[in-house]
C-alpha cells in the first residue's frame, strides 16, 4: 500500500496494563483518591506520566478504571453474597465477605470505597459523587435480593427490604471502617457473629 513501506511501526507499550491497574488500586485504596498524587501513581506503576496519561487518561478517569477492577475483584464479595440461599445467609456472606476483604495482609486495610471517599475539595467531587453512587448501587441490589426473599417467604411481609438493605450496608462500612483503623480480623467476625445472633426470621 502506497506510503506505508518505511512508514515507523507503534511503540509497543512497555507495561503490563492489569499489573499497573493493580499497583495504582492499591495506592488509591492506601492512601484514598484526594491524597493521592500522580508522582505517587507512576512510582507505584513504574512508569512515566506520559505513558500514564495514554493509556489510562488523567487521574479520576484512572481512578474510574481502579474502581471497576476493584469491585470485579476484591469487592466482589456482594455479588457473591447475593448468590446465597436466604437472606440471612446473604447478610451474612455480605459481612464476612466485608471483612475477609478489608483485613487481607497483602492489602491496604480497609475499603477502596470508604478510602477513596474521602475528598473534599473541588477537584475531588467528582470522585465524591462516583463512590456515593457506587455504593448506592450495591444498597440497591441489597434491595433487589431482599425483595426477593419477601416474595419468596424467606423474608416476612412486613419487612422492608430497603431498610434493611441500607442497615446492612451501614454494618459493612463500618466494618470497614474499623478495620482501617487497626482492628483484627478476630475481633470484626466476632462483631459479625454477634449480628448475626441478633438475626429474626
Amino acid at each position: 500500500m502506497a506510503g506505508t513501506q518505511g512508514a515507523p511501526m507503534g511503540r509497543p507499550r512497555e507495561f503490563d496494563t492489569d499489573e499497573a491497574l493493580d499497583r495504582a488500586m492499591e495506592v488509591f485504596w492506601r492512601q484514598g483518591y484526594e491524597a493521592t498524587t500522580l508522582g505517587d501513581l507512576t512510582a507505584a506503576m513504574n512508569i512515566g506520566k506520559p505513558s500514564l496519561y495514554a493509556a489510562f487518561g488523567n487521574k479520576e478517569q484512572l481512578f474510574r478504571l481502579v474502581l471497576d477492577r476493584y469491585s470485579e475483584g476484591p469487592g466482589s464479595y456482594g455479588v457473591r453474597a447475593a448468590e446465597q440461599p436466604t437472606a440471612r445467609q446473604v447478610v451474612e456472606a455480605f459481612l464476612k465477605g466485608t471483612v475477609e476483604t478489608t483485613t487481607q495482609p497483602q492489602c491496604p486495610q480497609g475499603c477502596l470505597g470508604v478510602q477513596g471517599a474521602l475528598a473534599a475539595s473541588d477537584d475531588g467531587v467528582a470522585v465524591h459523587d462516583l463512590l456515593a453512587a457506587w455504593r448506592e448501587r450495591a444498597r440497591g441490589e441489597l434491595e433487589l435480593r431482599f425483595r426477593r426473599a419477601v416474595a419468596e417467604g424467606d423474608l416476612r411481609s412486613d419487612a422492608d427490604p430497603g431498610r434493611l438493605a441500607r442497615y446492612v450496608m451501614t454494618l459493612s462500612f463500618g466494618l470497614a471502617v474499623q478495620a482501617a483503623g487497626g482492628v483484627a480480623r478476630d475481633e470484626l467476625f466476632k462483631v459479625v457473629d454477634e449480628v448475626m445472633l441478633s438475626w429474626r426470621s
